[in-house]
């Protein structure tokens, strides 16, 4: 009988989406097949404290996991031999759980920015998704638009602004220049945030100053993008060095912009698979959804978005590189209308976690 492999599905996180994560961790648990894997379910709270949960999906999806009948506090091992988690009693190990691979499914800071994929490189652990350096650029709004922009790829124009620069300036003159060069009205977004948290759209020099003390409580960089007039386009890639793109979705947000609310209470908000567009901008956009892909360093999996405006030209938005993954999130909608099944797309990912972390390994050696 071949050996199960065991999958650590974290879950949570000290982020703004722990909520979200709950959700997207609860389909993933779900989905994975059983017959080739084990399942350990790994919680974070949102104070980052770490356990092995035992109960069933329905108790994370309602957030009522936190149970002291169903978890064990447990702390990384970072022996390259012992891949796993100690259990914790009285401050003590009483026992060690293997694990052979990560799946991160932790949304927004402290997971989608890097910081626990270079955890588990450290730890010689495989871990689903992007990498600790294009998960942290992906993550920062203003270095994914840096990055893009060098390689060509055309996103909406930006203006980058720290809290210790907003503290020390003259607004009436920053709002000023901000005007001559974006107009109104101006999207305000936290560097360092996904699931729209912190994001609100201007009109006005009062709502300009309003946004941007809103979003300096998320982040502590922020940046400013002028409207976009166009239609939201989605695309799911999935794959390391030759990345597939999915067929493309359309976005009618029920708000305003497609912001916190509309992605995950309303539900008014449409989602249209395939999106209706000419095959060439189709082509096209998938194209280049691989071309950001390939410049950013992403590997596993990416959500990338794009605004269409009415004379067909194509603007990047963001990528997303752990994009939602409940039941009704667009990333796993795109793949089965492109033909996968909803536990392939589980099983696939972690095979190409597995593939990265073994090619790695001919670069790893003293």
């Amino acid at each position: 009988m071949i050996k199960k492999q065991v999958i650590g599905v974290v879950f949570g996180g000290v982020s703004k989406e722990h909520d979200i994560s709950l959700l997207s961790a609860s389909f993933v648990i779900d989905n994975i097949d059983t017959d080739k894997f084990e399942v350990k379910k790994i919680g974070i709270s949102k104070k980052g404290q770490w356990f092995l949960y035992n109960g069933n999906t329905d108790n994370i999806r309602n957030n009522s996991w936190l149970n002291k009948d169903f978890i064990k506090s447990i702390t990384i091992s970072l022996d390259p031999e012992k891949t796993g988690f100690f259990v914790l009693e009285n401050n003590k190990i009483s026992e060690f759980e293997n694990i052979d691979i990560i799946f991160p499914v932790l949304h927004g800071k402290n997971g989608e920015d890097g910081s626990v994929q270079a955890l588990f490189k450290i730890a010689n652990i495989p871990c689903v998704g992007c990498d600790f350096v294009s998960s942290a650029i992906c993550m920062d709004k203003d270095l994914t638009h840096r990055v893009l922009n060098s390689a060509n790829i055309k996103t909406t124009p930006h203006l980058t602004l720290n809290s210790y620069e907003f503290k020390n300036l003259n607004f009436d003159e920053l709002e000023d220049n901000y005007k001559k060069i974006l107009g109104y009205p101006m999207f305000i977004k936290p560097a360092n945030t996904g699931s729209s948290i912190g994001v609100n759209k201007a009109q006005n020099k009062e709502e300009l100053l309003k946004y941007i003390k809103i979003a300096f409580e998320v982040d502590k960089k922020i940046i400013i993008e002028p409207f976009v007039s166009g239609r939201e386009i989605e695309c799911a890639v999935i794959g390391n060095e030759e990345p597939f793109a999915s067929i493309l979705g359309e976005i009618s947000p029920s708000n305003d912009f497609y912001d916190f609310d509309a992605k995950y209470n309303n539900i008014n908000s449409l989602l249209f698979i395939p999106a209706e567009l000419p095959e060439q901008v189709s082509n096209q956009i998938r194209e280049t959804a691989i071309k950001a892909y390939k410049a950013l360093g992403c590997s596993g999996l990416t959500r990338v978005d794009f605004f269409l405006t009415d004379k067909n030209e194509i603007i990047l938005n963001e990528p997303n590189t752990i994009p939602g993954f409940t039941e009704i999130s667009m990333y796993t909608k795109l793949l089965v209308k492109s033909g996968f099944e909803q536990k392939e797309i589980i099983t696939r990912l972690i095979e190409l976690a597995i593939e990265k972390f073994q090619d790695d390994l001919k670069y790893n050696k003293i």
